[in-house]
C-alpha cells in the first residue's frame, strides 16, 4: 500500500491517558499510532475511516518512555471511582429511607386526621 503522507513525529497530536499519537486525516477522521508500537519500530499510522495511512518520521530517543504498570493505575483509579460510587449510592439508600420514613410520617398523620374527622361524638 502507498503512503499518503511523512509526518514528523514533532508534528503529532499526544494523548498521554491512551499513550496514543494522532493525525488530522483529510477524510475527517485521525490517523492513530500507539506509542508502544513506535517503540516497537512500527512507523505506519492508519486511519480508521478510509484507506490512507501515513509514515512517522521519528527517532527513538525521541519517544517519551511507555509506562510499565498502565493496568496497575487503571485498576486503582477504578477502584477509587468504584468506593466513590458505592459511598454515593449509600448516601442515596440514606436518604432513600429518610424519605421513606418521612412519607410513613406523612400517612400517619393524615391517617389520624381522617380519623379524628370521621370520628362521630
Amino acid at each position: 500500500m502507498s503512503i499518503y503522507e511523512e509526518v514528523e513525529f514533532e508534528d503529532l497530536d499526544y494523548d498521554p491517558v491512551t499513550q496514543t499519537y494522532t493525525y488530522p486525516c483529510p477524510c475527517g477522521d485521525k490517523f492513530s499510532i500507539t506509542l508502544d508500537a513506535l517503540w516497537d519500530g512500527e512507523d505506519i499510522a492508519t486511519c480508521p475511516s478510509c484507506t490512507l495511512r501515513i509514515e512517522i518520521i521519528y527517532d527513538e530517543e525521541d519517544l517519551p518512555p511507555l509506562r510499565e504498570d498502565d493496568d496497575d493505575e487503571e485498576d486503582e483509579s477504578g477502584g477509587a471511582e468504584e468506593e466513590e460510587e458505592e459511598e454515593q449510592g449509600e448516601h442515596k439508600k440514606q436518604d432513600d429511607k429518610g424519605e421513606e420514613k418521612k412519607e410513613e410520617d406523612d400517612h400517619n398523620n393524615i391517617a389520624s386526621v381522617l380519623k379524628k374527622s370521621l370520628t362521630v361524638k
